[in-house]
């Protein structure tokens, strides 16, 4: 019975002591002692438990974790107190370096002009964000930003308003010399400040007469014309007798012509006539009546155009010249018949009346306002196959050749006589209206095509006819809308 206790004894008493050794809880037991109870070789190490390894990990993993923590401080420190305490150290040098300048007399002159101010105070911000920049540097872009603003001032005219800043952009610059007073005698003429490009109409005077001599020779070539007017108030219709011309140009090598006459009641050129060919004259003698239906109150907006031909056989006629009466009523009320002669103009081409537009002119010089507003067309140019046009305004600012600025009113859809009604505002100092001229374009629309010119006009000081006398009396009568038709032309 003592055998198996003796044996249960000897197990646990074996089990305590290893798990002693193992746990090294007692300080007498050293590791040669262990190795040889447990009888453990001699090439083997006690194994060390997992508790200890845990907490060597976690003793590691806080070290490194302390280490990155420290480090951002750091960086969080440099970020918030170093960098704003350089700035403000700079800042107060350029306030230092402010308050010196201060002190000079030229210096306060020069900041009294509140444009060169806020140009300081622009590069004065630029210094605060950049700290990189040296202070000699700074110092040397304020000398220049202080020599600039004299200049400046020196050279600069007065301001005007914001709204024509952007047209002045455009215009050539102007130099007006004033006369100086060396307390001489004045001269006998006082001179006015000219630009380059102004045009002088007395430089072109001689040119201009010469010109219409020329001309005025060339039309007395072509003959004349002898033809009557006629209405029929019962049956609305116009009656034209072509009768005869008289020293018409020769056209052929013979040293004669075959001469012919086609009319035209304009606007419409759908409907034409023409008289027979009269061979080998220059005197011809036609004596043919033609009859155009035309309601009364439509005559005044007629025309009558009367082209003369030469007739040849085997190629293109030549064309001689041709006669336009604009006034059906100006030699009588036609009532009755009345013999009309008139002068052949000279043409190559038939003129093709184009129409007209209407539109009123009005400036004010305290504002430096044009207003041009487009009114209506009349007896257009029909542009599409369905025999209308789609037309609409486009209006150019112009000065010396270039286009500043345009502007165009809506598009009204198949229609040869449209109404617009539409104002076109452009903003233009009183001393610079005499270098800007209006170009009106009439425009045909097209959705797939490229927008075809119908007819244009010209108003200003520089144009010709109509567009001259309606831009002087605009400026003669400012404030007061002036409105008048306007031929178009190519």
């Amino acid at each position: 019975m003592s055998g198996p206790r003796e044996d249960g004894r000897c197990r646990r008493a074996i089990s305590t002591l290893s798990e002693l050794c193992q746990k090294k809880i007692l300080p007498s037991l050293d590791l040669d002692t262990c190795r040889e109870f447990l009888l453990l070789p001699s090439d083997q190490s006690l194994i060390i438990s997992e508790p200890e390894l845990s907490i060597s990990l976690l003793a590691v993993i806080v070290v490194v974790c302390g280490l990155a923590l420290v480090a951002v401080s750091v960086f969080l420190f440099w970020k918030l107190c170093w960098v704003p305490w350089r700035n403000k150290a700079l800042s107060s040098q350029l306030a230092v370096l402010h308050s010196e300048a201060g002190d000079k007399d030229s210096m306060a002159d020069k900041l009294k002009d509140t444009g060169a101010i806020s140009f300081l105070e622009a590069a004065v911000k630029i210094s605060h964000t950049s700290p990189d920049i040296p202070a000699e540097v700074q110092m040397s872009m304020r000398d220049h930003i202080m020599r600039r603003t004299r200049i400046q001032r020196q050279t600069t005219e007065p301001a005007s308003s914001t709204r024509h800043i952007s047209f002045k952009r455009h215009l050539p610059r102007q130099m007006h010399v004033a006369s100086m007073d060396y307390g001489l005698e004045p001269p006998a003429v006082a001179e006015q400040p000219t630009s380059i490009g102004r045009i002088k109409p007395e430089l072109y005077k001689q040119k201009t007469v010469d010109a219409e001599d020329t001309k005025k020779e060339a039309e007395k070539t072509c003959g004349k014309i002898n033809f009557t007017l006629k209405y029929d108030y019962e049956n609305e219709t116009l009656t034209v007798r072509i009768l005869r011309a008289f020293d018409l140009p020769a056209k052929d090598l013979c040293g004669s012509s075959d001469p012919y006459v086609k009319i035209y009641l304009l606007p419409d050129r759908k409907r034409k006539f023409q008289t027979r060919v009269h061979r080998k004259t220059l005197n011809p003698t036609f004596d043919e009546s033609f009859h155009f239906p035309v309601p009364h109150e439509e005559l005044a907006s007629r025309k009558l155009h009367l082209s003369v031909f030469d007739f040849d056989r085997f190629s293109r006629h030549d064309m001689i010249g041709e006669v336009i009466l604009e006034n059906l009523f100006e030699d009588s009320d036609l009532s009755r018949e009345t013999s009309i002669w008139r002068d052949i103009q000279y043409a190559t081409t038939e003129s093709v009346d184009l129409g007209e537009i209407m539109f009123s002119l009005c400036y004010l010089p305290t504002a430096g306002r044009l207003t041009l507003t487009v009114i209506k067309c009349r007896n257009l140019k029909a542009m599409d196959i369905t025999g209308y046009s789609d037309p609409y305004v486009k209006v150019s600012l112009l000065c010396d050749g270039r286009r500043l600025k345009k502007k165009k009113t809506t598009i009204k859809k198949n229609t040869l006589n449209p109404t617009y009604n539409e104002a076109i505002i452009f903003d233009i100092p009183p001393e610079n209206m005499d270098q800007v001229s209006l170009l009106i374009s009439v425009m045909d629309y097209d959705r797939v095509g490229h927008n075809e010119i119908i007819g244009v006009c010209r108003v200003g000081i520089n144009a010709e006819g109509l567009g001259r006398d309606h831009w002087n009396e605009m400026l003669a009568y400012p404030r007061k809308p002036i409105a008048h038709w306007h031929p178009l032309v190519e």
